[in-house]
């Protein structure tokens, strides 16, 4: 009897966990499997948005995309906007959670929401008022002439060498606060007493972020290189708004070709789901390679 009771117990809680959990699976299958699945079947098809007509063609798409130069440019401009940003954008973060999180830095409620705000703000107004500040008669322009300084005379979104420059400088500006917010959360987690034995040995502020700091920092540091890459692998809103890939695709990335061939091209929704798995198991080869990095480092 006792037995039976408790299986009857256990049943009533799987079923109320099931119950719990079942808005999340419907959510899921409804708006990130079937998705993926659907696409994963249009990538070996020919397909029309406007006759809504699939032809399949194997890997042709496939084949297409690996012999396409655009594709080879998008994922170098990808690339060094990857590696060019998430690096700077880390450290950048990192020294200004230290500054803030100092005993001695004061007004730290101001440069918290001074630094933050541009994470709050929209990416499409940041990205209009930076294709603003790049323009021909931009401030930028203006300050550099007045102190006669170089400066791209077309403005610097409309250069080969700059484009792509300029709108690493504009993310690594808008993302710097997000991730400094990150760090001083985990520089909170840290005792107080570490420091304080630290300062009884006389060891230096160097001493004490190097040894202790850094350490104990680790597991968000690994997040926020984590985030910082995937989010800088899709970059697209800002390529959208500021150049639509130009000049002469200087800007274009993976995501970006994957939009203009999905929805400007009235053929190329097959082609794009292509590029899109293959962006996907890029991501998923790099994620691999950076944890192995970071676990061969402990």
């Amino acid at each position: 009897m006792g037995r039976e009771k408790n299986i009857s117990i256990l049943s009533k809680d799987k079923t109320f966990t099931l119950t719990l959990i079942l808005p999340w699976v419907i959510t899921f299958c409804v708006f990130w499997l079937y998705p993926i699945i659907y696409a994963g079947v249009l990538s070996f098809t020919h397909h029309s948005t406007l006759t809504n007509k699939s032809i399949f063609v194997g890997f042709d798409n496939y084949i297409a995309l690996f012999k396409s130069k655009v594709f080879y440019k998008a994922l170098l401009n990808t690339a060094i906007f990857t590696f060019g940003t998430v690096p700077i954008t880390t450290a950048i973060s990192l020294f200004f959670a230290v500054l803030i999180n100092s005993k001695s830095a004061k007004f730290k409620e101001f440069y918290k929401t001074a630094f933050f705000m541009p994470a709050v703000t929209s990416l499409i107004v940041i990205s209009l008022i930076f294709t603003n500040l790049y323009a021909q008669d931009g401030y930028i322009n203006i300050i550099l002439k007045s102190l006669e300084l170089p400066y791209p005379a077309r403005g610097w979104l409309l250069e080969t060498k700059t484009a792509l420059l300029s709108i690493m400088m504009m993310d690594v500006w808008s993302a710097v606060g997000y991730y400094m917010i990150l760090f001083l959360a985990g520089m909170q987690s840290i005792p107080d007493d570490l420091y304080h034995s630290a300062d009884i040995s006389g060891a230096s502020t160097w001493q004490k972020f190097k040894l202790i700091t850094l350490p104990l920092l680790k597991p968000t540091l690994v997040f926020v290189i984590f985030i910082n890459t995937i989010k800088s692998f899709q970059i697209f809103v800002e390529v959208m708004i500021m150049t639509k890939g130009g000049p002469l695709n200087s800007t274009t990335t993976l995501v970006y070709q994957v939009y203009t061939n999905a929805f400007e091209k009235s053929d190329g929704m097959g082609y794009a789901s292509a590029l899109a798995f293959v962006v996907f198991i890029i991501l998923l080869i790099f994620t691999f390679v950076q944890q192995k990095v970071m676990k061969l480092k402990d």
